[in-house]
């Protein structure tokens, strides 16, 4: 070799080590920054919700051998998150923390920020050829800017919720995804089967995730099987992604009796307000002027997948000029073929041959992304379809993540060349990309500490509010983590007080105007037959008053996440979102066996609403749900369970007790209006 082929060499081994350097540096730069950052402030914001105590309650319950279940005795599957549920159990299992509120805070922190580089790198895989190819690339973050700018984001990163594992699953499934398309044309081998089932098993706990998650997890799945592979492959796959969720699915049927968990019930999650699901929209995205970095962030990907198409165009065109003929050969070629009639493929064929194609197409990048995009979409729609939810951003987090996967971080390119057009195009796309970033990092700088204008004590008219600051206003504590934090609540102390009182003889404690007064609605001497005599506590925010009450004190609420009486009425049309079931005091009173006399009875409730109440107890089917979860866990009773899953699933008792009994058909009570 001569010495300037030499040099040439040396010189072309320098330019292929800083493109390789660059990007792996800017990634490494604005992962450890972006995450560090989102760590800061979630730890700063660091609490957990009052939602978030109703999971450790069913922890507790579990620890102690009571199974999963919020109160002992019977089986109501009261947490959304099936896996979250039982992460929580195990971690706190292995600890043996004194305070599973600290595990939950911890779990959900390191999920909630690992997610975040996780997602990244996914999406660093995903731009990886292109950037290093040619020219000088950088790889910025912009989606995970977006994404750790906005309050929410950081609240729920603990809370106590399982909002950090549903994005850490996310994040995973994307880096899956884009691993599998990278393996395209390979041969299989024994680690590529294994990577494919284990992408199968990450997909198929999408419902055990988070219900809706399922939306993600079919999408992704039907990608998986329509791909190029064999038959044995495809029962493979279905048998690693079914075998948990279905498993998990007809346990939950036998035991519990439904389809969902109750808060599905208790929410209608079903049902249709179209209306208040753009409200909640707008509720997420005005504070922060959040359309303008998703803005920023559709352009920037309209631009990224233009400069693909450019550089595949040009990538065909100088493989033609180097094959020889051009195109004008190419098409001598297959000149041949289209004049003879023999050679001509069937219509079969060109069937087989388009099938074949398109399943080759599906283990591709572009088919990743736009699977993933299309769930996003879907998701987003859904929670707009089902109201959203009164934590201000919450569900819609999510959707925000997965649909901000493509641009998580993006290249930025400048070509070796800027003489060919090609080259300007290319330029001028590294340069509105540039802009792009730098124009979200003046935003995130400008909003990362907005609030909403009624947060705090007041919740607004559309039933929203930012869930975080209204309790650490309401409680004076920037940190609310443990269930004592929360005994600072109003009503708290003085409910564990009158639980003092009345747990020897049992009651029914129900909430007053006065926070500091609770009343209590007597049991009888005798309790009526198959009634246990214990202390109910009868009140809406279920998580602070069920962690701050021992385990055999019964707490349900009008609401029916744990109650299944309340989460089986009409939803409310007109009522707040995530609170429209009300169920009244009446029926807690008469289905716990308390008196309907005074001075036993409270003074604001009659004998009249507790008799009718009663009587509409007495309808056989609320009679048998009541068995459903009530009774001793059999195998009889786990064969009727599994078998009257789908009516309970959709049975719906009217609110008021006398339309109640009109349509079960009951008898009205005798003796009404007496005093």
């Amino acid at each position: 070799m001569s010495r300037s082929e030499t040099e040439r060499s040396s010189l072309r081994d320098r330019l292929n080590g800083s493109r390789l350097i660059a990007p792996v540096a800017s990634f490494s730069i604005g992962a450890i920054a972006v995450t560090v950052l989102f760590a800061i402030g979630a730890w700063q914001r660091r609490w957990i919700a009052d939602d978030g105590l109703i999971v450790l309650r069913t922890v507790r319950n579990l620890l102690a051998g009571n199974g999963p279940v919020f109160n002992a005795g019977e089986r109501v599957e009261a947490n959304t998150s099936t896996a979250w549920t039982y992460i929580m159990w195990f971690f706190s299992w292995v600890t043996g923390a004194e305070h599973t509120e600290y595990v939950a805070l911890w779990v959900a922190l390191i999920l909630s920020v690992s997610a975040i580089p996780l997602a990244m790198y996914g999406t660093a895989r995903l731009y990886g050829a292109r950037v290093t190819s040619a020219g000088f690339g950088l790889l910025l973050p912009l989606g995970a800017i977006v994404y750790i700018a906005i309050p929410p984001a950081r609240d729920f990163a603990t809370s106590g919720l399982e909002n950090g594992l549903t994005i850490f699953w996310v994040a995973a499934l994307w880096c899956q995804l884009i691993a599998w398309a990278h393996r395209r044309g390979s041969e299989p081998t024994r680690w590529s089967r294994t990577a494919f089932l284990l992408l199968s098993f990450t997909a198929g706990l999408a419902p055990l995730i988070r219900p809706e998650g399922a939306i993600v997890g079919v999408l992704v799945l039907l990608l998986l099987f329509c791909s190029q592979i064999s038959w044995k492959m495809r029962v493979a796959m279905v048998v690693v992604a079914g075998a948990l969720p279905v498993g998990y699915q007809i346990f939950r049927m036998g035991y519990y009796a439904v389809l969902v968990p109750n808060p599905a019930i208790a929410k209608d999650a079903s049902g249709s307000k179209w209306s208040q699901g753009l409200q909640y929209l707008g509720n997420l995205f005005g504070p922060y002027a959040l359309l303008l970095p998703v803005i920023i962030a559709a352009v920037v990907g309209v631009l990224l997948a233009a400069v693909a198409l450019l550089n595949r165009s040009t990538t065909v065109e100088e493989a033609d000029g180097v094959a020889g003929g051009g195109p004008s050969a190419e098409r001598d070629d297959d000149l041949p073929e289209v004049l003879d009639d023999h050679a001509a493929p069937s219509s079969r064929e060109r069937f087989v041959r388009r099938a074949s194609s398109l399943s080759t197409g599906c283990q591709s990048s572009r088919a990743v992304v736009a699977t993933m995009l299309v769930a996003g979409l879907i998701l987003s729609v859904y929670w707009v379809r089902q109201g959203g939810d009164f934590m201000h951003g919450r569900v819609l987090l999510t959707p925000l993540f997965i649909l901000l996967l493509p641009v998580m971080v993006v290249p930025v390119v400048v070509p070796a060349t800027v003489r060919t057009r090609s080259g300007q195009l290319r330029l001028a796309a590294a340069v509105a990309v540039l802009a792009g970033v730098g124009a979200t990092v003046w935003w995130g700088v400008a909003v990362h500490a907005n609030t909403l204008p009624n947060a705090g004590t007041t919740i607004g008219r559309n039933g929203i509010v930012d869930e975080r600051t209204f309790y650490v206003t309401n409680m004076a504590n920037e940190n609310p983590v443990t269930a004592e934090d929360y005994l600072e609540y109003p009503r708290m102390n003085a409910m564990v007080e009158t639980i003092r009182e009345v747990h020897k003889t049992g009651g029914i404690i129900l909430p007053s105007q006065n926070f500091d007064e609770w009343y209590v609605a007597a049991l009888p001497d005798k309790m009526p037959p198959g009634v246990p005599r214990q202390t109910t506590v009868y009140f809406l925010n279920l998580g602070m008053t069920s962690m701050n009450a021992p385990l055999d004190v019964r707490v349900v609420d009008q609401m029916g996440l744990a109650y299944p009486l309340a989460a089986h009425t009409a939803r409310l049309e007109d009522g707040r979102i995530g609170h429209d079931k009300d169920l009244s005091s009446a029926w807690v009173v008469a289905e716990s066996g308390g008196v309907i006399t005074r001075p036993g009875l409270p003074a604001y409730m009659s004998r009249d609403q507790v008799k009718l109440a009663r009587a509409a107890l007495k309808c056989p089917d609320t009679q048998e749900r009541f068995a459903s979860y009530q009774d001793t866990w059999t195998f009889a009773r786990f064969k009727a369970n599994l078998t009257d899953s789908l009516h309970f699933n959709g049975y719906r008792i009217a609110r008021q007790p006398e339309y109640e009994i009109l349509r079960c058909g009951l008898p009205m009570p005798a003796n009404l209006d007496e005093k």
